[in-house]
């Protein structure tokens, strides 16, 4: 059903954690993962040329990450897509059609909120652009080591109720 996966990423945590999702769903389903980093040039860089968005440790980490897949037997790549004015969704989009993906795996902080009515998030803009499906997997989320999900607040919430001595019973 899912052959080829994309993750998007940026190196932030929110894509760590999607990150997590896709290597499950991959390992279950015997999908290829393509992780795909969507940067920009910015103007005024070393000499005045142009240069790359962020700096060489997020791209070092991605390919870290995308080793790391490769090492735990999956087949896995890594795709960098200069995105032309920031238009981060669309450069994923055109990869995942690129790489006839059948499902692509976002992370989010969940902000939300003017920002992103001004800006649109890019999981809400890649949800509305992609011709296929969208997981969007919050930060706040994590996955549990048997493949179900659980938020953050679930982490810290006692499993039992209050021990009680049994000699007072």
């Amino acid at each position: 059903m899912f052959r080829t996966i994309i993750w998007a990423t940026d190196g932030s945590d929110a894509a760590d954690g999607a990150l997590a999702f896709t290597e499950e769903l991959a390992r279950a389903l015997g999908s290829k993962i393509v992780a795909v980093h969507a940067t920009h040039l910015v103007s005024g860089g070393f000499n005045g040329g142009a240069s790359l968005a962020e700096d060489d440790d997020v791209q070092r980490k991605i390919k870290g990450q995308v080793e790391g897949l490769r090492s735990r037997g999956l087949d896995a790549r890594l795709n960098v897509r200069l995105s032309p004015h920031k238009d981060t969704p669309h450069a994923i989009v055109e990869a995942a059609e690129d790489h006839e993906a059948d499902l692509i795996v976002v992370g989010t902080h969940g902000k939300g909120g003017v920002p992103s009515a001004l800006f649109g998030g890019v999981a809400k803009r890649l949800a509305r652009l992609a011709s296929c499906p969208v997981l969007v997997v919050p930060a706040h989320v994590k996955i549990r080591t048997h493949g179900l999900a659980e938020t953050s607040s679930e982490l810290h919430r006692p499993r039992y109720g209050v021990s009680q001595d049994v000699a007072s019973l």
